[in-house]
């Protein structure tokens, strides 16, 4: 991917162990280990992709790109899903992960060309799915019970192609969730990524794994590439150039 440039910033791909000391840097930050090194098997795997400005690396993610749906089991998501339903998808499949900003804040420029650099890899790479985990803050499911409620009654995938079950601690919130009594509040109570993911059409597993390192609850995420809605499309086309 050649350097994206939007006013005064930059995403570009990690080269050399200085741009990676800075992205680890950065994901100690954004994602605090109780025990154990932020670095793991994906990253020689992975494209890390640097948003940048005046201000430093002001936002991450990697991508690792699989030619087939077989791949999947090499990537971060099958360590906690049974990625196994879609093994025979035939076309490229792009798994996004550890996106993160600096502290301070979200800027909607950051988040912009964050998003224009992950569609010119998906375009680049041919990607028909694009898949993640996508995580609450807080292990405990109950903080986040409107908001499962929400992905239960409305973004679980399709039966042929949901992951299935692999990890010790799993809440299986179709079961557990209540109605929805305030649609806005309980989308509002998601984390931002997978809002967006969500916006562009995306579904859900019909589970969360409970990840007590990290102090977390995340749902497996995909998002077909050809189903995006046209107006959100262009958008993000429009970004990556």
């Amino acid at each position: 991917m050649e350097p994206l440039r939007r006013g005064g910033l930059v995403a570009r791909l990690a080269e050399g162990r200085a741009d990676m000391g800075r992205v680890m840097a950065l994901r100690r930050a954004a994602f605090p280990r109780r025990a154990g090194s932020e670095e793991d098997a994906q990253d020689a795997l992975s494209a890390h992709v640097m948003v940048e400005g005046e201000a430093g690396l002001l936002g991450y993610f990697r991508v690792m790109l699989f030619g087939w749906g077989a791949g999947l089991a090499q990537g971060y998501a099958a360590r906690f899903y049974d990625v196994g339903p879609l093994s025979g998808y035939a076309r490229p499949i792009a798994e996004m992960g550890r996106f993160c900003v600096a502290p301070g804040g979200v800027h909607p420029d950051v988040l912009r060309l964050a998003w224009g650099a992950m569609t010119r890899l998906v375009d680049e790479g041919q990607a028909g799915l694009l898949v993640g985990c996508s995580s609450f803050r807080g292990a405990g499911w109950e903080a986040h019970r409107a908001g499962l409620s929400l992905l239960a009654a409305e973004f679980v995938g399709p039966a042929e192609h949901l992951p299935g079950r692999r990890a010790a601690e799993v809440v299986d919130y179709p079961v557990l969730a209540g109605p929805v009594t305030d649609r806005r509040a309980a989308l509002a109570g998601l984390p931002p990524l997978l809002r967006t993911y969500l916006g562009m059409g995306g579904w859900v597993s019909d589970h969360a794994v409970v990840d007590r390192e990290l102090d977390t609850l995340h749902v497996f995420t995909c998002v077909e590439v050809e189903r995006i809605p046209p107006a959100r499309a262009a958008s993000l086309r429009a970004v990556a150039g």
